[in-house]
């Protein structure tokens, strides 16, 4: 007879900045209960079933599986998103994307575009907070789309759609009042590629040329052609690339070029706004 506490006790997740969050996350899944089950029932006995489940949960957690890519699932501004290895997993420091991107435009119709849009986080959690917006989001992976169709039709996000595209390459002449994106940026040979949740996500969605920036330097590149007069671009980057991505944006021709910070202090997003 196993009750909830011996096993949350019994789990083992060294290699994990967050094991107790783990363990507790993999069982509520293995149970098919809030978390908040846990602690509220910590003495109800579990079946072999779910004992074995979350048995198999822990040892891919501890081969190094995201818990994400585990439960299908996670948590992104106020949504529940499927998740899958075709895309990355939507982090807490992307948030500021959409924070900043709902302050700077008014809640007035507007076209807005999301650039390498993975799951559909960022252009969903906007189609949610903006109803009059129409958001598209792109990317160039089929079923990285196809994801992020399926999270909106199960959210019932009418404003949004998805389209297959490298970067704007299937937009032809639209224009949007504003473009968000959280593109590759980490550069080839950083170490952290091989350490952590990271070794199971697509290189593609996260490697960018010799300095990280080569995709940042073709969005920025590209992006007048399809702005509106005063509209905005923003885009996440690493934590030392702000100064390389406000250089871009100034060089480029943009106006109102800034930095904005993540929780943490780093310099997070770059924006400009391209001219009247």
């Amino acid at each position: 007879m196993t009750i909830i506490a011996s096993l949350l006790g019994e789990a083992r997740l060294p290699d994990s900045p967050t094991p107790r969050l783990d363990a507790e996350l993999l069982l509520a899944a293995a149970l098919g209960k809030p978390r908040s089950f846990l602690h509220t029932w910590p003495e109800r006995v579990v079946s072999s079933e779910v004992a074995e489940r979350y048995a198999s949960y822990l040892e891919r957690r501890r081969g190094g599986e995201p818990v994400a890519y585990i439960l299908g699932h996670q948590g992104f501004w106020s949504l529940d998103l499927e998740v899958a290895p075709d895309t990355l997993i939507p982090r807490p420091d992307t948030e500021l994307l959409v924070e900043t991107a709902l302050a700077l435009l008014p809640a007035n119709p507007a076209e807005v575009l999301d650039l390498g849009t993975g799951t559909g986080a960022i252009a969903l959690a906007l189609a949610c907070e903006r109803l009059s917006w129409k958001v598209t989001g792109v990317d160039r992976v089929a079923a990285a789309v196809e994801l992020a169709e399926r999270n909106r039709a199960r959210l019932k996000l009418n404003n949004a759609r998805f389209v297959e595209s490298h970067w704007f390459s299937a937009l032809g002449e639209q224009r949007f009042a504003m473009i968000v994106s959280n593109p590759p940026y980490i550069r080839a040979q950083d170490p952290h590629l091989v350490e952590g949740d990271v070794r199971f996500e697509p290189a593609s969605a996260l490697v960018a040329g010799a300095d990280g920036l080569d995709d940042i330097r073709q969005i920025i590149q590209n992006a007048p052609r399809h702005l509106s007069p005063g509209g905005w671009l923003l885009l996440e980057h690493g934590y030392d690339q702000a100064q390389d991505v406000r250089d871009l944006l100034s060089r480029q021709g943009f106006q109102q070029v800034e930095s904005r910070r993540d929780l943490g202090g780093h310099e997070r997003i770059c924006l400009g706004q391209w001219p009247c």
